[in-house]
């Protein structure tokens, strides 16, 4: 059996709320540029028996003296085994965008070296981990003034992070380039599907990403693989909390029989 451990003094996990009755953990993972801040407020919206754990991510929010990852493989060995502990009970991820790519990966590695897997998987925002489109656009290496040009217009970057001033933006670079490094970079390594179910949501406004590039999805288990399309663009998650909770809540009310 695995030792229950404190919450609070796991640096990945800043904001678990530890439930004693909770029958699930429901692991959230922030795109590019992004903290586990995006999911405040989610443990108190869903049912009680859910325990949200905001996943936080080197580089940004309290672990800013941390450098930020920009290799997925190598931030995923770290992270399957510090949050080992808190997969001793069933556990669903969503993971938004750069998040989903994250938790798709950790999935598998979880499976791979400690024969656990996720009842349900959200993965939203995001191309399947077979697809080369990701690389269409690199921009994480361009110069400075070009790169920040490209975040400016970039359908996928948090408007608070647009909005900043030259000077706050640039004080943002290292972390956005590790993250746009992170993602435009990855290599996929084929390996047989994964077994849970995913459900695989969409922006009806995202100019990027179009419910056909989701479908491919569904070549990533051999279970059930339901995509759905919600109202916003690349960052839904923001603009349609509602709808996505609500997906969430319809989704796992199965698993708390």
């Amino acid at each position: 059996m695995i030792e229950t451990v404190e919450k609070s003094s796991l640096p990945w996990l800043p904001r678990v709320t530890p439930k004693a009755d909770s029958k699930l953990r429901l692991f959230c993972f922030p795109y590019a540029g992004g903290t586990s801040h995006i999911y405040r407020g989610w443990d108190s919206l869903l049912a009680p028996t859910i325990e949200v754990c905001a996943v936080e991510l080197p580089g940004r929010a309290g672990r800013m003296k941390e450098p930020p990852g920009k290799n997925i493989p190598l931030l995923i060995q770290s992270m399957a085994a510090e949050l080992l502990p808190y997969f001793d009970k069933p556990f669903a991820f969503y993971g938004h965008s750069m998040g989903a790519l994250i938790s798709y990966e950790l999935a598998r590695e979880l499976r791979r070296s400690y024969q656990l897997q996720p009842v349900h998987m959200f993965v939203a925002a995001c191309f399947p981990p077979q697809s080369l489109r990701r690389r269409e656009h690199v921009i994480y290496d361009l110069p400075e003034s070009l790169f920040i040009q490209e975040v400016r217009h970039y359908n996928g970057v948090p408007k608070e992070v647009l909005e900043y001033s030259d000077e706050l933006m640039r004080l943002m670079l290292p972390l956005l380039r590790a993250d746009f490094e992170a993602c435009q970079t990855y290599e996929y390594i084929d390996e047989p599907p994964l077994a849970c179910p995913l459900t695989v949501a969409g922006g009806l406004q995202d100019r990027k990403l179009s419910r056909s590039d989701l479908e491919g999805w569904r070549e990533q288990t051999t279970s059930t693989c339901t995509v759905q399309m919600l109202s916003g663009d690349h960052l839904f998650v923001n603009t349609a909390q509602i709808w996505v909770l609500r997906m969430l809540s319809q989704t796992l009310s199965a698993y708390m029989q």
